[in-house]
């Protein structure tokens, strides 16, 4: 089959097509910006523009699926997919709350939280196969919580 996952580890094959990959993107796009709108809505002067949560959401989306995938930063830093998820979220909320840079870390990690989520609802045996490194990245997740419970 042709389409964004297809995984063998199991009695029946992974396969998400089109449509689903485009209802993840298009709902990591929309819990990226909830998430920024959110944690950003006193800041006036605070604007975003761009869909990077949609790319993190399908990003995730892989993570959840592979998380045994070797991803390369740079081109060239080899990284299995699971440690990159956690350092990333880690980073991701760490940027958010310390306002590093000029980027929308709160877009990329609310659309990462989606698709990780998304995928898991829609391939439920991933919790059977993928439950240590999921856990894993709910670790800085964790934080994120403690970020969203501190600026209601």
């Amino acid at each position: 089959p042709k389409g964004l996952f297809f995984n063998d580890y199991s009695a029946t094959n992974m396969y998400l097509g089109y449509g689903i990959f485009l209802l993840v993107y298009i709902a990591s796009v929309i819990g990226g910006n909830m998430l920024s709108l959110f944690m950003h809505k006193k800041e006036a002067y605070y604007s975003a523009v761009g869909a990077s949560g949609g790319v993190s959401g399908i990003l995730f989306a892989a993570v959840a699926a592979f998380p045994e995938l070797e991803l390369r930063i740079f081109f060239a830093i080899p990284i299995k997919a699971w440690l990159f998820g956690i350092l990333y979220l880690a980073y991701s909320v760490y940027g958010m709350k310390n306002n590093v840079g000029n980027i929308g870390h709160s877009a990329h990690l609310g659309g990462a939280i989606v698709g990780l989520v998304a995928t898991v609802i829609y391939f439920p045996d991933l919790l059977q196969y993928n439950l240590i490194y999921i856990l894993g990245m709910l670790i800085p997740l964790g934080g994120l919580g403690y970020l969203l419970l501190k600026n209601k």
